[in-house]
């Protein structure tokens, strides 16, 4: 397509050529348009006026590239639920190539369903349509929610059928990254003993997500730092919406700190810190109370990365990085608290805090209470009934803070979503598009999730929980 408003520039494709594999997007079909962002597209300075749908659909199906693309699928390797496994990459996605948004700042288009790769081993490199939907849906929603995540650009029916448990339309989604590098990324040329690989890949990131620790006096370990701060303050963000990514290897944690990856995760509704959704997490290793500590091991694999890069002296190398992620229980908790705190309408901190605020989720999981709507029911001052022995704890608490009423109410339901992508409208969407070619629920639920704190009017019923007959209790990876 030779339209400059699409223009994108190289950037991972510049690395050296053992970094990735070159190739084009295999062709579909019959693409059609399901959704494009709009909004988006303007925040990355990507005009389409004057692209009908049909156009559109050909770019983001991969039919027709914009001008300077340079596809790739990228390598990397990665501890998959503890097992290591040295060559994985992208084995359904290429990386077109990056545009530089309105702040100055570069971000990634890549494409999701593209057709094999090198990397595919048995699969077939396509995406079915019900988890491209679900990541447009939870990607969008989680950057509503203010944690910072991949986003979606467009989704595409391919007009081809792919074959999991059954026969399901085929799309294809693009999505948007502050880069698609990953914690395996380094894992994939550290297991080959390839140190200058490791430090080329370490000098790219540091350049592009942070550079400052090119100014400290080890960059490298700067490095580590930076990565695992950010880590720390996103794992929380995830808790404090009840979110559970489901599938945290280290192939799916970006060193950018974004959240990527939104294959078998999930949104709470009852409180319970055991909580699993993903069909493929049997041993509940990824459960939603256990993402720090997870978080932390995926940390220490990246540590193990960079350790030669260090210095020559590997003991020291050991003590210094060992000390950055000993760092992170207690980066995480203030991250943690903070934020529980603002929920609660919090602004002083007392030592007392910590208890307050795992009474209230002792009482959550007691009760069996939705997540979600506790949390926005208290920014009116309703309290759990059979919880109002810690609502009096609370009250007592909140005398001693010096807001107005009114303005503490007003900051709490800007932290406390009354909507978040509910498991059950999740799939009455995905059912109705994949069974009836109906984007209708699709639609309006992307709408009310792109405003989650406010309370918006006929939309209600987005914020209940499930029936008992709506619950969903598992979800899928995509492949």
């Amino acid at each position: 397509m030779q339209d400059s408003r699409l223009l994108l520039s190289a950037g991972y494709s510049t690395l050296p050529e053992h970094f990735f594999a070159r190739l084009v997007p295999s062709p579909v079909a019959a693409p059609r348009l399901i959704r494009f962002n709009h909004d988006l597209a303007a925040e990355l300075g990507l005009s389409t006026q004057g692209l009908d749908d049909a156009a559109l659909a050909q770019v983001f199906s991969g039919n027709r590239l914009p001008p300077g693309a340079e596809p790739v699928a990228m390598a990397y390797a990665g501890h998959q639920f503890g097992h290591f496994v040295p060559q994985l990459g992208d084995g359904r996605a290429l990386l077109l190539g990056e545009v530089r948004d309105r702040d100055g700042v570069v971000r990634d288009i890549q494409l999701k369903g593209s057709g094999r790769t090198p990397y595919s081993r048995s699969g077939d490199g396509r995406a079915a349509l019900g988890p491209v939907l679900r990541e447009y849906l939870v990607s969008e929603a989680m950057h509503a929610l203010g944690i910072p995540a991949t986003r979606a650009l467009a989704a595409v029916l391919t007009g081809e059928t792919v074959y999991r448990e059954a026969a399901l339309p085929g799309a294809i989604l693009t999505r948007v990254a502050a880069s698609h590098v990953r914690v395996g990324s380094f894992q994939f040329f550290a297991a080959r003993g390839d140190a200058a690989s490791t430090r080329r890949l370490a000098d790219y990131v540091i350049a592009r997500h942070y550079p400052a620790a090119a100014a400290a006096p080890e960059p490298i370990l700067s490095l580590l730092e930076a990565v695992v701060e950010r880590q720390a303050a996103l794992i929380a963000g995830w808790m404090h919406v009840g979110f559970i990514h489901g599938v945290m290897n280290t192939d799916n944690m970006a060193v950018s700190g974004e959240t990527i990856d939104f294959g078998p995760c999930a949104f709470m509704d009852e409180f319970d810190p055991a909580m699993v959704f993903s069909s493929i997490d049997s041993q509940g290793r990824y459960a939603y109370a256990n993402q720090p500590s997870a978080g932390q091991w995926n940390l220490a694999r990246f540590a193990e990365t960079l350790l030669p890069l260090l210095g020559q002296d590997m003991d020291s190398n050991i003590a210094r990085a060992t000390e950055v992620l000993s760092s992170f229980p207690e980066r995480f908790a203030a991250h943690w608290r903070r934020g529980m705190r603002a929920k609660l309408g919090l602004e002083r901190e007392e030592d007392t805090d910590p208890d307050l605020i795992q009474g209230l989720l002792d009482a959550m999981q007691r009760l069996q209470a939705d997540f979600t709507q506790t949390f926005r029911g208290l920014c009116a001052g309703v309290v759990p009934a059979g919880a109002e022995a810690w609502g009096r704890e609370w009250q007592a608490r909140l005398v001693r803070e010096s807001r107005s009423p009114e303005a503490r109410a007003l900051a709490m339901r800007s932290v406390n979503p009354a909507y978040i992508p509910r498991n059950h409208r999740i799939e009455q969407a995905i059912v109705a598009a994949t069974e009836r070619d109906d984007f209708g629920p699709f639609t309006e639920l992307l709408e009310v999730l792109a405003s989650p704190f406010q309370e918006l009017r006929g939309h209600a019923a987005y914020a209940e929980a499930p029936r008992p007959e709506e619950r969903v209790l598992q979800t899928f990876c995509g492949t």
